[in-house]
């Protein structure tokens, strides 16, 4: 369903990329405009695949199998650098023309620092604007899709030639009640915190990119903070106390080698890394610089935070997937 839900992001962003790019065909190389529409290929017959086969263990003709699967994972992972590259250009390019004159930066691209989102083509008609704006905000979809694709192809690949042992594990269908109290009030909880989180983030957008007084920019910045802190702190603590019920709550383990478990612990030690790197850099910036305000010491409780609830929240997730069901 995840990656269903990805995938057609995806797709609209090829859409959206096919009709900026065509609006510059006469500047532009044929192979901007085919890039897209292979990727659109591409991402419906992988997506395809994965829903009909994603659950095979295969057995015959192993070597060709897994040679495809990790010619599949290795395309993705492409696909994913690429993405992640344009993404990054892109918003270069935007900070150097806040910041710049319009002759000094077509002077550094004539120079070298072309970009693949054809910033030396003019795009001046409203429709153009539009699949512009669209496909550079619909890149996160594209990015999570190819990183969600690898990990499921990588279990594929890890699955070839696996014989699974039917009579030692046997599989407990979990019930799941949308109104019961407890998953109810869940639910209703997290989407409040999910739409809030949008609100404010919205509003911090408007208010920084659109406000050019500093005390607007602080407020905005202080909610954005306090917002943050209060999510994490709640985060934090419903963390510690589920790791808490684990303990009275007395299960078996299970030791037993599973190619999607360790896939899912190293992804999320993994990506856990990044955060740990951004929020350690930020601590080490806010003690060194001056002066030190309100500002600076909310996003060091927001750093410090970040770091505890990741800790947490990694620890109690792990030792939920080696739990036995009931």
């Amino acid at each position: 369903g995840g990656l269903i839900l990805f995938a057609v992001f995806s797709l609209v962003m090829d859409v959206f990329k096919i009709g900026y790019y065509s609006s510059f065909y006469s500047c532009l190389s044929a192979i901007k405009i085919i890039y897209p529409i292979v990727q659109a290929i591409f991402v419906v017959v992988q997506t395809y695949f994965l829903w009909v086969s994603a659950k095979d263990c295969i057995h015959v003709h192993l070597n060709v199998t897994r040679c495809g699967l990790m010619l599949t994972l290795t395309t993705n992972l492409a696909v994913w650098m690429s993405a992640v590259t344009d993404e990054s250009v892109h918003k270069a390019h935007s900070k150097l023309k806040k910041n710049m004159t319009e002759e000094i930066f077509r002077w550094l691209l004539k120079v070298g620092m072309r970009s693949s989102s054809v910033e030396e083509c003019n795009c001046n008609s409203q429709i153009c604007q539009i699949f512009k704006n669209g496909y550079f905000w619909l890149y996160p979809f594209n990015i999570e899709y190819s990183l969600f694709a690898s990990a499921m192809v990588y279990v594929m690949w890890k699955n070839v030639g696996r014989f699974i042992d039917h009579h030692s594990h046997h599989i407990q269908r979990l019930k799941f009640r949308l109104f019961r109290r407890t998953f109810f009030v869940g639910i209703m909880l997290g989407l409040i915190i999910l739409v809030s989180g949008l609100g404010v983030l919205i509003l911090y957008e408007v208010q920084v990119n659109s406000s050019a007084e500093s005390s607007k920019k602080s407020q905005a910045l202080t909610m954005y903070y306090i917002f943050n802190i209060v999510c994490l702190s709640l985060m934090s603590l419903v963390c510690i106390g589920g790791s808490i019920i684990y303990r009275f709550d007395k299960r078996d383990m299970d030791r037993h080698k599973n190619p999607t478990r360790t896939l899912d612990v190293a992804l999320l030690m993994g990506a856990a890394l990044g955060q740990y790197a951004i929020s350690y850099y930020s601590i080490v910036a806010i003690v060194a610089s001056t002066p030190r305000d309100t500002i600076s010491a909310l996003n060091l409780t927001y750093a410090l935070l970040m770091i505890a609830q990741h800790t947490f929240q990694n620890v109690f997730i792990i030792e939920g997937l080696h739990r036995q069901p009931p």
